[in-house]
């Protein structure tokens, strides 16, 4: 399967949820052409099972929908305590400012009034995307996973799995930077702290401890060894 095809839930990037054909096949081309996988939902009703059933990185949510309307979507996912950080693009061809406000203070993360520009979708797209990164809380979201900011566990969906204290600060602070290599000292002087003496073997152990805890969610690869430097977190999207 092309890995730009709109065809199939499993694995995309965006759900676009929008009635009107033409501009949803403009919306997936041009969000397919910037490096996105994209599904749509024509209705409010096959949105939510969407939703329910797929791990999404945006929603690119119309207002105006069949069946079950927008706002009624948008409430139901920011109520939603394993959905509320998916980032929420609405879109309408409603001019009052009054409900832009409304859809605003009911949780969506960003607004696009129709007829918009391609180009401007596409921004704001990698906007939101780039900003749910690390979410308001300092809780690091990466693809599905998760740390929950009051206890040391990782989850992704339905599987939490506990982490122990320093686990869950070096998988912290490895989220904060994806991709970026953190040293070994670096790791003891900001995970471990520079009033404790601990060897530097400790992060090694950690790392494995921490890698078998990420098994079980099936992301074994996150962490990766950079020989000679030390360790980084790489996103799933981003494992060689």
């Amino acid at each position: 399967m092309n890995n730009n095809q709109e065809n199939n839930a499993s694995g995309a990037d965006i759900l676009i949820i929008e009635d009107e054909d033409a501009i949803a096949r403009l919306m997936g081309l041009h969000l397919r052409a910037a490096g996105y996988t994209t599904y749509r939902c024509a209705d409010g009703d096959d949105a939510l099972s969407c939703l329910r059933d797929g791990q999404w990185r945006l929603v690119v949510l119309d207002r105006m929908l069949p069946g079950t309307g927008g706002m009624q979507v948008l409430r139901w996912l920011k109520a939603s305590e394993k959905r509320a950080h998916i980032p929420v693009l609405m879109v309408t061809a409603l001019a009052m400012a009054s409900e832009r406000v409304q859809g605003l203070n009911d949780g969506a993360d960003d607004y696009l009034p129709k007829p918009f520009e391609p180009d401007e979708l596409v921004a704001r797209a990698r906007a939101l995307l780039r900003r749910s990164r690390i979410v308001e809380s300092g809780v690091a979201v990466e693809q599905g996973i998760q740390l929950d900011p009051d206890v040391p566990v990782v989850f992704e969906g339905n599987v939490r799995v506990d982490l122990r204290p320093m686990e869950y600060k070096l998988l912290q602070m490895l989220m904060k930077k994806p991709g970026k290599t953190r040293s070994r000292d670096y790791l003891l002087d900001h995970v471990w702290g520079n009033d404790v003496y601990v060897e530097p073997r400790t992060v090694d152990v950690t790392v494995k401890r921490l890698r078998k805890a990420l098994k079980e969610l099936g992301r074994k690869n996150c962490v990766e060894t950079v020989r000679g430097m030390g360790y980084r977190f790489l996103p799933p999207s981003e494992k060689k």
